[in-house]
């Protein structure tokens, strides 16, 4: 099974894929609160099919443009899944990134790190004095 996340925007979106064809998909406005409910959510889509973060065998990211934060968090779980279990990661930008990461994740057998494409600088906070 392929996990799919896309967190570039204030509804976060999870997909499960069996090769690829996609078998469900859940979608929650997180926004401010998506470090405190990806995780969970994942665990809630892998428990709905009763599958177990052992029976994936690769993760798909939409790598962006979008918001710097969603980006930072949804990559950062990704890459640490992908790395601790072992599996490869594929990223992509644009409408068609999931056939894009599905094309992708077919032809690459090692993990890599996913870097994001924010779009542009990020707006940071300047530190007060």
């Amino acid at each position: 099974m392929i996990l799919g996340l896309r967190t570039d925007k204030p509804e976060a979106e999870l997909y499960l894929f069996n090769n690829a064809q996609q078998v469900d998909h859940l979608a929650w406005h997180a926004h401010r609160e998506l470090s405190d409910t990806l995780l969970i959510k994942i665990d809630e889509l892998l428990n709905t099919n009763t599958l177990d973060k052992s029976d994936l065998t690769g993760i798909i990211i939409y790598q962006g443009p979008g918001s710097f934060t969603g980006l930072r968090i949804g990559i950062s779980v990704a890459n640490a899944l992908a790395y601790s279990l072992n599996i490869p990661i594929a990223a992509a930008a644009g409408e068609t990134w999931i056939q894009k990461c599905l094309e992708d994740i077919t032809h690459n057998n090692q993990p890599e790190v996913v870097i994001p494409e924010y779009g542009s600088e990020a707006h940071i906070t300047q530190p007060r004095k």
